[in-house]
């Protein structure tokens, strides 16, 4: 018995339409993925949240003013509410800032290449440190913030640079990949020192100290914010050991920008979480945990500043109903 076999060819035009098919399915995936991205409008958007902004009035401040009829005493209201000055991103693979406009600023260097952590598999033995590239970025949704604020009588301006490059781990390689010289400060094998969390309640997520990328932490979210953490906390502050530049704004007469970020204080700093997904709330860390599909996180950064409105050529004294706390 002979068998034939019949083929059927495919005509031009309707190999055209798959090909249409095909390239409408690529850019719908690629438009798709596009959204998903944190954006810049994304980020600016995300500072209305009033939980994160907390504007208090806080006390009162007494100015003299003077004209050459004389002078007299003037008051305004002393003000205190939190602003967004960073946006700290923490990710495992090197250039891959979730920020997408951001990413190229992190690009693998001679120096700092490759990324990822070192897993395994086994529930019993993920005892492995995972490494994260950390970015500080300037937050860029100072004007939007200080709109809102306004809403509520005066605002206090910002310290940081929108969008400038206060911390690129890229650059940083001796400091963030080899600990050097932070892995011999007593901070960073004294338990109790510097830790995020606490011991007793069960929730220690990791040290602060040494200031590196590398951390024994099975999830993958606490060992992020733990780098987050770290970033901050030298940016924060000036003379560090680390290439950066120093974001630590100076107080002048009516105003009183934040202290250096310290860890578990509620008062100093919070976190905004931003990806994978945006969230309206802010808390500092330990805090609920999201898992992302890629191991890349980013927060803002919100700091409390205090200031009053200018209404004499001199601060005589200011006074605080809490405390300013």
């Amino acid at each position: 018995m002979i068998l034939t076999v019949t083929t059927r060819r495919r005509s031009p035009q309707s190999r055209k339409i798959g090909r249409g098919r095909a390239f409408t399915t690529a850019v719908l995936l690629v438009a798709a993925e596009h959204c998903l991205a944190l954006t810049t409008p994304a980020i600016i958007a995300s500072v209305t949240s009033l939980q994160c902004l907390e504007y208090r009035v806080v006390g009162i401040c007494y100015w003299l003013f003077c004209t050459p009829f004389g002078c007299t005493v003037r008051t305004s209201p002393k003000v205190r509410h939190f602003i967004p000055e960073l946006v700290v991103s923490s990710y495992s693979d090197t250039g891959g800032n979730p920020w997408s406009e951001m990413s190229a600023l992190s690009a693998p260097t001679p120096t700092s290449q490759g990324g990822g952590n070192l897993i395994t598999p086994s529930s019993q033995r993920d005892n492995l440190p995972r490494f994260k590239n950390v970015d500080g970025i300037g937050h860029p949704g100072g004007s939007a913030l200080m709109a809102l604020a306004h809403g509520f009588g005066y605002a206090c301006p910002s310290g940081a640079i929108p969008v400038a490059p206060y911390y690129l781990s890229t650059l940083d390689p001796l400091a963030w990949r080899q600990a050097v010289p932070e892995s011999v400060y007593p901070q960073a094998f004294i338990p109790g020192m510097r830790e995020i969390g606490d011991q007793a309640l069960g929730n220690m997520w990791g040290n602060v100290y040494p200031r590196h990328g590398f951390l024994v932490q099975p999830d993958d979210f606490k060992a992020s914010a733990v780098m987050a953490q770290r970033a901050s906390d030298f940016i924060t502050r000036v003379g560090q050991p680390h290439v950066y530049l120093p974001l630590q704004p100076m107080p002048s007469p009516g105003y009183w920008p934040p202290q250096p970020v310290m860890e578990n204080d509620v008062n100093n700093h919070r976190w905004q979480l931003l990806a994978p997904v945006i969230q309206t709330t802010c808390a500092i860390f330990p805090s609920p945990t999201i898992q992302s599909a890629d191991g890349a996180y980013t927060w803002s950064l919100w700091r409390p500043y205090r200031c009053c409105q200018r209404m004499g050529q001199t601060l005589l004294y200011s006074i605080d109903f809490d405390g300013g706390q």
